[in-house]
């Protein structure tokens, strides 16, 4: 059962998370959206505004809330969940956090051109083309898909390490453990859909799904809920068990280095609410299955500590 105050803390934190990056995302469509924002140049760096925001308010929204509902209410800092424990076998955890998001997005991106090989291209025509335009005509393409594997499993956990931060410092460092009262499957699945709903108005504005598929926008909403409960499921299992939110942090950093590598096999227009991307119901199958494993495992969402 979830006390008075944690109740309150909890629904401040959705009020302030939502709040924040709702209202960011009100800004990005009534600037034109994210296909027809503003472009800016920040020390020489073209970007447009809807990005910037959506990379900085948007999904930072989760952490400050943490932050916010935490000065509302005199919580103080000492369950942070900040402290890496490498102890007991912890070390673990952040092993896992590292390579499985790759592994997961692998299975994902195989299983959605087993089902619609009609969308794989073993000839990388549309790298070549770009690395054509780019004069590297020399340069094998499937050098860069493996350079591409090799970087989001060793450096974009660390190089996204900040963007995750945003997110995952307010879900799962905040949100799951205020949860975790109601026990560890009903914790997952309730971050996991508030999260996903979080998502919405990007989804509406076409992220991530963009608005050709079919039943566009309204079943993409849907399928984004699925993925943040899988992929939750996934980083709150190894959170509970590092007693930290640096799995999720670290996980998260490794999916978004390698969500795209899909792409670069891809021919055709494909149904993106299937894949072949993580986000998709297909190409997210591996979060699928392993989300599947945990929520049948019993203690599994049960913490190591004593």
């Amino acid at each position: 059962m979830i006390q008075a105050i944690e109740r309150k803390r909890i629904y401040l934190y959705i009020a302030f998370a939502f709040g924040i990056s709702w209202a960011t995302a009100l800004v990005i469509y009534l600037t034109g959206g994210l296909e027809n924002s503003p472009a800016l140049n920040i020390a020489g760096i073209q970007i447009s505004l809807a990005m910037l925001l959506m990379a900085s308010l948007y999904m930072f929204g989760p952490a400050l809330a943490n932050i916010i509902a935490r000065a509302l209410t005199k919580e103080g800092t000492q369950n942070l969940h900040l402290k890496p424990n490498f102890s007991q076998g912890r070390w673990l955890c952040f092993l896992a956090a590292w390579l499985l998001p790759g592994l997961l997005t692998i299975i994902g991106l195989a299983l959605f051109f087993f089902v619609f090989p009609r969308n794989y291209d073993p000839e990388l025509t549309a790298l070549k083309t770009q690395m054509d335009l780019a004069g590297a005509q020399m340069v094998s393409p499937w050098f860069v898909v493996i350079a591409q594997v090799i970087q989001a499993t060793l450096l974009a956990p660390v190089l996204n390490a900040l963007p995750s931060f945003g997110e995952e410092f307010g879900w799962h460092g905040y949100l799951l453990p205020k949860l975790l009262p109601l026990g560890g499957r009903k914790a997952i699945l309730l971050t996991g859909i508030i999260w996903g709903v979080w998502h919405w108005p990007l989804i509406l504005m076409g992220y991530n799904y963009g608005s050709g598929y079919f039943g566009a926008p309204y079943l993409g909403l849907l399928a984004m809920v699925w993925f943040c409960i899988t992929s939750g499921a996934v980083f709150g299992w190894l959170d509970i068990k590092a007693g930290s939110v640096w799995p999720a942090v670290i996980g998260h950093g490794a999916l978004n280095g390698i969500a795209a590598l899909s792409l670069l096999f891809l021919a055709g227009e494909p149904n993106t609410l299937l894949g072949p991307t993580p986000v998709g119901i297909i190409g997210g199958a591996g979060f699928t299955i392993l989300a599947a494993i945990l929520f049948l495992t019993p203690n599994a969402f049960t913490s190591q500590e004593k």
